[in-house]
């Protein structure tokens, strides 16, 4: 074999040779480039619209108009409350007593037994529409008993603004024109008070014909001595039992407790209803008999003494 030079050599080797798998990684191909999108931009309120929602918020939050919200939305709260209850005859926290909802003035009767009475907190205190508008006082009892605390309340009661009357506890077996004397003799009554008040509620031992009598002879004096009728306050049996029919003339204050009516009849005149004798009343310590007036402001301005 003749010899295989040397460049013929080196061709050889590369023939034979085995060819080398390359290991190296394929270019990776280039993600097309996006195109970044313009914000869109939102479209605000008209400058029309924005002047009409900022007027009517000042509306809703000024004093005048929150106030009538306010009501509203007590009236509703009070309307949900009172479902499944008496509609006439409604609960007051504040004075811790049921009462009549169709009456507009209200009142309390005093004696000793509430002791030192704030005549300005008693004022002062409201619950919705319940305010103190007036107070019977009481002045005297028999012939010789003068309530402790009577000058006092009668002092006090109308420099808070109260509407007064004065009341005499009238024993039957005593005589009735001595005890309208000594009743006058106690308490002067001015133009603006209440009519003068006899409280009778009790036979004291005698026959009612004769506490008739008597009560006819006090009802009188007081009338011709005063040029005002007098206001006779009894329990509602013992003025259904003693006195219906024989006193009609007369204005009338009936006592009936936690009824949502009274019920007397239509034939009786009555203007004053003591619904309660369990109300609390702010700036007096001890529980207070509550009353209701039939009328409105101006039947009441004219019951007063003028």
């Amino acid at each position: 074999m003749p010899p295989i030079d040397k460049k013929n050599s080196e061709l050889l080797k590369r023939a034979t040779a085995p060819k080398k798998t390359s290991t190296a990684k394929p270019a990776a191909a280039k993600s097309p480039v996006r195109k970044k999108k313009a914000p869109v931009k939102k479209k605000g309120l008209p400058l029309q619209v924005k002047f009409l929602i900022a007027g009517l918020l000042l509306v809703l939050f000024s004093p005048l108009y929150y106030g009538y919200v306010l009501k509203l939305f007590t009236s509703t709260t009070r309307w949900v409350m009172d479902i499944g209850e008496d509609p006439n005859y409604r609960s007051y926290k504040s004075f811790a007593i049921n009462i009549p909802k169709r009456y507009s003035i209200h009142g309390i009767d005093v004696s000793s037994y509430q002791g030192k009475i704030d005549w300005k907190k008693v004022k002062t205190m409201k619950e919705d529409s319940v305010h103190i508008t007036f107070a019977f006082i009481k002045a005297t009892e028999g012939i010789s008993s003068i309530d402790p605390y009577f000058q006092r309340n009668w002092r006090e009661a109308p420099k808070a603004g109260i509407v007064c009357g004065a009341y005499h506890y009238f024993i039957a077996r005593k005589s009735g024109a001595w005890q309208a004397r000594f009743f006058l003799q106690t308490v002067k009554f001015e133009e603006g008070d209440l009519p003068p008040v006899v409280d009778v509620e009790d036979l004291c031992g005698m026959t009612p014909e004769k506490m008739r009598s008597e009560l006819t002879d006090f009802i009188q004096h007081i009338e011709k001595k005063t040029k005002v009728r007098p206001i006779i306050y009894s329990g509602f049996v013992f003025y259904r039992d003693y006195l219906k029919g024989h006193f009609d003339g007369y204005p009338l204050w009936i006592a009936h407790y936690y009824q949502p009516e009274l019920k007397v009849g239509k034939d009786t005149e009555w203007f004053f209803w003591q619904h309660s004798d369990k109300a609390r009343i702010t700036g007096i310590n001890h529980i207070v008999d509550f009353n209701a007036f039939k009328g409105d402001s101006l039947a009441f301005q004219q019951m007063l003494i003028r």
